[in-house]
């Protein structure tokens, strides 16, 4: 099975970049390896509305997405894990999104859509973040949901934590691990 993730968080070790540790620990015990993909490391220009993927379903940016789309090609499960800045994914998880307009357009307008390989396609949303407020995580998962939805994954599961702010306080959290670690082991069941 083909899974990969992506780290869309800043902070390297932070609370984001904690609950994914613990789903792909949980994905670990299947047996099955995890590709991440730390996107604040990687270099993708934003999707610049040219046009250029309108009639081929592939971007014309020649930059770090090469590999990720790819990935997302091949994959059988995709995690998204970020930390919720003001109501929403993190800049570096929407620029990766935006980008996958190509998919959009191969999606849509060519009517191609990826297959769904043997394990079927599956997805994992996690997120935390510092506010109290559900409107964060709906629209997170509102973005997520196309995101999803536009490179073939059909279902995907959201796994959230609010009031979560200070480096490591995830830690403190009485379930997140554990919660973030069955999220990865169910993520592979088929």
């Amino acid at each position: 099975m083909n899974i990969i993730a992506f780290n869309s968080s800043p902070r390297e070790n932070g609370n984001t970049e904690l609950l994914l540790k613990e789903a792909i620990k949980g994905i670990e015990v299947s047996g099955s390896d995890v590709e991440v993909f730390n996107l604040n490391l990687m270099e993708i220009k934003p999707c610049q509305n040219c046009g250029g993927c309108d009639e081929t379903g592939i971007c014309i940016i020649n930059d770090d997405m090469s590999g990720i789309y790819d990935a997302i090609r091949t994959t059988d499960r995709i995690i998204l894990a970020s930390p919720i800045f003001f109501f929403s994914l993190s800049a570096q998880a929407k620029i990766m999104i935006d980008r996958c307009q190509s998919f959009w357009c191969e999606k849509y307008l060519l009517r191609k859509t990826i297959p769904e390989g043997k394990f079927g396609r599956k997805g994992l949303l996690i997120t935390a973040g510092g506010m109290k407020k559900e409107i964060g995580v709906k629209c997170c998962e509102a973005t997520a949901r196309a995101f999803f939805r536009t490179v073939s994954v059909p279902e995907h599961q959201t796994l959230s934590f609010l009031g979560i702010d200070a480096r490591g306080a995830i830690n403190t959290h009485p379930t997140a691990l554990k919660e973030a670690f069955e999220a990865g082991k169910d993520l592979v069941k088929f």
